[in-house]
């Protein structure tokens, strides 16, 4: 299957259970951890993407993960670069990575977006301009993972 847009894209992810949504979105942030520097957001990334792990596991990473995310926002309300911006969005993507999801909810499309924002910021923090090839990434990413 090759997928050339956001809609094909999104209907694959929203396809797959939430367990394989979660594994798929931790590759994705993988892709942006560098850009944060938050032992907490690294640490819910490797727990999201243990595919034994428990309900406990998550609710627990969650709450470090959503810790991050809001310190992360906190330093944003201060007077600081996109490099910032650029974490925050990556805490974001490792707290919906640990979610405990609800039935119909699309956690890889929601980090897939969160990772996206986080690497604008970058390229925006380097001048590179807001154009990147993140999607196509992602695409690729998926493309992989629906092989395997």
């Amino acid at each position: 299957m090759s997928i050339t847009h956001d809609k094909e894209f999104k209907l694959a992810l929203a396809s797959l259970p939430v367990e394989r949504q979660r594994q798929v979105a931790v590759a994705f942030c993988r892709r942006v951890q560098d850009l944060s520097h938050d032992v907490r957001v690294k640490s819910a990334l490797e727990s999201a993407g243990r595919v034994d792990i428990t309900e406990a596991e998550l609710l627990m990473a969650s709450h470090a993960a959503h810790a991050a995310r809001v310190d992360s926002f906190a330093q944003c309300g201060r007077d600081v670069g996109w490099t910032a911006q650029a974490g925050h969005f990556v805490a974001k993507a490792a707290e919906v990575c640990v979610r405990i999801a609800v039935p119909g909810e699309n956690i890889a499309w929601e980090a897939a977006m969160q990772t996206r924002l986080a690497r604008t910021c970058q390229t925006v923090a380097e001048g590179l301009g807001t154009e990147n090839t993140e999607a196509r990434e992602q695409y690729r990413i998926l493309e992989n993972f629906l092989q395997s």
